[in-house]
C-alpha cells in the first residue's frame, strides 16, 4: 500500500476523552476534524461542563474568546439534529497551557431562551452575553446586569434573528441623520 492511501489515525483529543470519561451524558455531538474541536451539549448540564472545562488543571480553558448565537431556523438539518433547537449559544475558549481552542455549542429552543450565564467563570462574558441577548434574544440566567448594549433601550426586535427584515422596521425612516452625537 502506498503511503498515499494509508491515512494516519489521529489521536483523539484530550478534551473529548475527558468529557466522554466525566461528562458523556451532557454531550450531544462532537467532532475533532480539520483541527478544530467541536462539541455539543445538554442546555441543563453546560455551566457544569464549562466550568470543569476552565477548572480541570490538564485543559485549563480559562480564556473565553467568544459568546455568541446561531439562528438555524432556516436550515432544516441543523433543526433536525438537535431536536428543533432554533437557537445555537456558542462558546469559544482556549487554553494557553495546551494551546488549543475548543467550540463549545448548545441548543436553545425558541420556547425556552433562557441558559445560566457564565459570568461567575469568565468576568469577559458579562459583554458577550449582552451582545448575544441583545441581537438574539437569548436569556442569560444570573447574568449581573443583562439590558441591550448595541441597540437603543425602546428598540424592538433582535436584528441578528433570521425573521428579523432585511430592511429593518423602519428604523432608517425614523432615524433622524442629521442629530449629532451627544
Amino acid at each position: 500500500m502506498s503511503e498515499e492511501n494509508q491515512v494516519e489515525e489521529q489521536p483523539k483529543p484530550l478534551v473529548l476523552e475527558k468529557l466522554e470519561a466525566n461528562y458523556a451524558d451532557a454531550r450531544l455531538a462532537q467532532d475533532a476534524s480539520r483541527g478544530t474541536v467541536i462539541i455539543v451539549i445538554r442546555k441543563e448540564r453546560a455551566y457544569a461542563v464549562l466550568e470543569y472545562l476552565k477548572t480541570d488543571p490538564e485543559l485549563a480553558y480559562t480564556f473565553l474568546v467568544d459568546v455568541t448565537a446561531v439562528d438555524n431556523s432556516q436550515m432544516e438539518s441543523e433543526l433536525m439534529q438537535f431536536d428543533y433547537a432554533r437557537f445555537m449559544v456558542v462558546y469559544q475558549l482556549y487554553s494557553y497551557q495546551g494551546q488549543c481552542r475548543l467550540r463549545v455549542k448548545v441548543p436553545v429552543h425558541e420556547n425556552d431562551l433562557n441558559i445560566p450565564s457564565v459570568t461567575g467563570l469568565w468576568k469577559g462574558a458579562n459583554w458577550l452575553e449582552r451582545e448575544t441577548y441583545d441581537m438574539f434574544g437569548i436569556n442569560f440566567e444570573g447574568h449581573p446586569d443583562l439590558r441591550r448594549i448595541l441597540m437603543p433601550d425602546d428598540f424592538e426586535g433582535h436584528p441578528l434573528r433570521k425573521d428579523y427584515p432585511l430592511r429593518g422596521r423602519g428604523e432608517r425612516e425614523r432615524f433622524n441623520f442629521d442629530k449629532q452625537n451627544a
